[in-house]
């Protein structure tokens, strides 16, 4: 099923679930027992099955028989450990760093409360990570038999940038989704949606290890589309049951405002504060200061860059997808019955509350230090890599086009267009594309690129002309033009172009 096949069964689904909750929710309920059905049928299937040739061949007195039926319980028996591992398979529990009570007093506080409101289970251990988010994770120890362990994750981001109130929405919101507003059946049918996710993904990246994996691999194919719809709808409305768990237990305006600054923040983090930290890469050997320990001034002297009205009206006008269970911005909003507006300036964070007294300082020098050690290496070669490319671009340009060898040209133009754009490149690929001795593919492939960021269509053409001059450039080029084609004239134009370019066996 492809995405677009599943979009529209799931805004299908969308549909029956808001026209009878109760009736969909038994029908999520029964297929996710199906699929349980399945996995255990086929093992008693096998079992029953290897049970009676045994029988049989005892039964029979007879050496050949017994000769055959051995042969047909060296096929069975894999199969059967195949299914067995599939059913126990051990996924790898979520990691980050523990927190200790005693190192966030307030926030297992918080913990306790709602476990004894909410009636829920405990969460067992508490994960600092060094993303903008926080989460609920199940980690089931024996597979689909169960044996879970609650695990609360928590980003160290998103600790600095909410307020005490909004985080105590955002623990209500994720631990309503251990206890579910509808009752057991739907907390269920939610955990066992992201194991099977999990379990999927883990049998796909196996599926080339043997036959038989190939082949639980290819009938769950088929099967997971249809339960992954499903399971996304109910999935979706659970966030809804989680968002009003959150108003409840927080209030209206804090959870809003949670929501709101989650949006906007976390976007900004992703799209502009990692980014302009890995820039300081190409001016300095190392960084000019750490992002961990920089964050919480970070977010308050760029407040007005992510918590702006331009940002919350694009964010506004973001509609749902079906790559996320999260409702969008707007739906969640409208849902519990808020207004969008602009959070204000943290003065006192979530980590100031909630974790012991340097605690938070602790963690930011932890985390820190990881960070370092995960990106010493390509920090490095990154800055020695441009110091070499300005230089080499300073060697090139000084002398005239005319004297360059072509050779010369090609790493010119290279450079020109990684360090100073198309513009700069542009007349050193023409010079390239104009001496004799070509083609030059690399050249082509070029120029169509500073074609397209012109806003000129005739560079897919130069990228297809690469693409059959030199088929290693196949794919790059493939995707620059379609990307293009995407964003310019729609999904048909950019297909079409792509199977123009790309043979059939390479898109099969």
């Amino acid at each position: 099923m492809d995405h677009k096949a599943f979009e529209h069964l799931v805004r299908r689904l969308e549909l029956d679930s808001h026209a009878s909750p109760a009736a969909f929710r038994r029908k999520v309920f029964a297929i996710s027992i199906a699929a349980y059905v399945l996995l255990f049928g086929a093992l008693a299937g096998l079992v029953a099955l290897f049970a009676v040739a045994v029988q049989w061949a005892v039964e029979s007195h007879r050496t050949f028989t017994t000769i055959k039926v051995g042969l047909f319980g060296l096929f069975l028996l894999p199969l059967i450990f195949v299914v067995l591992r599939v059913m126990l398979m051990r996924l790898d529990p979520p990691t980050g760093r523990p927190l200790e009570r005693a190192e966030a007093p307030k926030l297992f506080e918080i913990l306790d409360k709602l476990h004894s409101k909410l009636k829920g289970p405990r969460i067992d251990q508490v994960l600092v990570t060094d993303d903008y988010n926080a989460a609920i994770c199940q980690h089931a120890r024996f597979g689909i038999l169960g044996g879970y362990r609650n695990y609360l994750i928590v980003g160290l981001p998103y600790l600095l940038g909410a307020t005490p109130k909004e985080m105590l929405a955002t623990l209500a919101h994720e631990y309503g989704h251990l206890c579910g507003n509808h009752g057991k059946a739907a907390a269920w049918v939610y955990r066992q949606r992201r194991l099977f996710v999990n379990l999927y993904e883990h049998v796909e990246d196996t599926a080339d290890g043997n036959v038989i994996s190939a082949a639980i691999a290819g009938a769950l194919s088929r099967f997971f589309p249809y339960y992954s719809a499903y399971t996304f709808v109910l999935a979706r409305q659970e966030e809804y049951e989680a968002d009003s768990t959150a108003t409840e237990m927080a209030g209206r305006t804090a959870n809003a405002h949670g929501l709101v600054r989650g949006h906007l923040l976390g976007n900004w983090v992703a799209r502009t504060f990692w980014p302009k930290m890995y820039e300081h890469a190409d001016r300095a050997e190392k960084p000019p200061f750490m992002p961990f320990a920089s964050m919480r001034m970070a977010f308050k002297a760029n407040y007005d860059e992510w918590a702006c009205k331009p940002a919350l009206d694009a964010a506004w006008a973001e509609p749902s997808g079906v790559d996320d269970t999260h409702p969008c911005l707007r739906e969640r909003l409208d849902a519990i019955g808020a207004a969008p507006s602009l959070p204000e300036p943290v003065d006192v964070s979530a980590a100031d509350v909630m974790l012991a007294s340097g605690v938070g300082k602790k963690l930011e020098a932890e985390l820190d230090k990881q960070w370092w050690q995960a990106n010493a290496r390509g920090w490095t070669e990154r800055y020695r890599h441009v110091t070499r490319s300005q230089a080499r671009i300073g060697e090139l340009s000084a002398q005239p086009l005319a004297k360059l060898s072509v050779v010369e040209l090609q790493e010119l133009a290279t450079l020109g267009m990684e360090f100073q754009g198309p513009a700069a490149a542009k007349p050193v690929v023409m010079e390239q594309l104009k001496r004799p001795g070509g083609p030059y593919p690399k050249a082509a492939l070029l120029y169509g690129r500073v074609l397209l960021a012109e806003g000129n269509r005739n560079g897919v053409d130069h990228l297809r002309q690469a693409a059959l001059d030199d088929p290693n450039l196949l794919n790059e080029a493939a995707q620059r033009g379609y990307q293009y084609l995407l964003e310019k004239e729609g999904e048909d134009s950019a297909n079409l172009w792509w199977s123009s370019v790309v043979p059939e066996e390479e898109a099969a």
